[in-house]
């Protein structure tokens, strides 16, 4: 893939704007033809096929691992742990318990297991129990773990991070939080409670009168910008939308965005290619689709960290 190693200086003349949104627009070629290869790539391939083999876990399931362990992102059981990820729990961990469904042959009408359909009323008897399909029948109790529970072989992970030089640039961005209507926070690790995300963009409330966005502090300081800056997008192009579909979408501007503003200031943010690439999909027309809005705000948030 190639680097984002260039950076650029928008003269303040006549044609600023327009030779600020043709760079731009010619970075997004090149984010796109980096996520491209990221999702060609053996090690994009790799990380996808052990993906693949996590559970999708119900709503209900997921508020239970919330719950028990605000840290978790990668859940199993302990036999998956072992036979499909060669990692061992470690001694002396506490399981973290969810409903699993019980899948079974099950009457097709009272739709109860056989043993339990012979307890009820229903007296269905058209076909015998042996040749019922199986269903869902109920639920039961069973524990899994986190992977931060585990050791043994180490999972493959996307190198998504920023480099570069931004001990200014951090200070910088907090600096023009105020006129970009963000309030900006920056998390110890100790008081961290979003999982295994870097940033988030928090609704308002009653205390609040504008989103709030919260980045885990770390001392790769060039990421901790990218991340901020990410954020921000969020926080000026998706704050009041709620639709769920639109997710991917948002993330793809959000992220060419941070790319772009990373770009500018002289970072390597090549890693963005990765992280979009995660976002499978048309992710790529996405870009070229939505370069007004990426673009616009690339812009404002350099012109503002520039001017202050």
């Amino acid at each position: 893939m190639a680097t984002s190693d260039s950076s650029a200086s928008f003269e303040e003349t006549d044609t600023r704007t327009d030779e600020m949104h043709s760079t731009i627009e010619a970075w997004l070629d090149d984010l796109v033809d980096d996520v491209d290869a990221a999702q060609a790539s053996d090690e994009f391939q790799e990380w996808l096929d052990i993906q693949s083999r996590f559970h999708d876990y119900s709503h209900r399931n997921t508020l239970l691992i919330k719950r028990q362990c605000p840290q978790a992102t990668k859940v199993a059981g302990y036999n998956t742990w072992r036979n499909d990820f060669d990692r061992h729990v470690q001694e002396g961990e506490q399981a973290i318990w969810i409903w699993a469904p019980i899948i079974t042959k099950r009457c097709p009408e009272c739709e109860n297991s056989p043993s339990y359909h012979e307890r009820t009323d229903c007296e269905y008897d058209e076909t015998p129990p042996e040749e019922w399909s199986k269903g869902l029948v109920g639920f039961k109790p069973a524990p899994v773990f986190d992977v931060s529970q585990t050791e043994g072989e180490p999972l493959p992970e996307l190198e998504t991070a920023a480099f570069g030089d931004a001990d200014d640039l951090v200070p910088a961005l907090k600096d023009a939080a105020d006129e970009l209507g963000v309030t900006v926070r920056i998390v110890d690790v100790d008081d961290w409670d979003h999982g295994d995300a870097k940033g988030v963009c928090k609704q308002r409330n009653l205390h609040e009168l504008q989103p709030v966005v919260e980045a885990k502090a770390r001392a790769n300081q060039a990421d901790l910008a990218v991340t901020s800056i990410h954020e921000y997008a969020h926080a000026l192009l998706h704050f009041d939308i709620e639709n769920e579909p639109e997710r991917a979408k948002r993330e793809v501007e959000a992220e060419a965005v941070a790319y772009i503003v990373g770009r500018y200031f002289g970072l390597d943010t090549s890693g963005s290619a990765f992280y979009l690439a995660a976002w499978q999909g048309d992710d790529s027309e996405v870009i070229q689709e939505r370069l007004g809005r990426i673009s616009s705000t690339a812009q404002e948030i350099i012109s503002t960290v520039v001017e202050d």
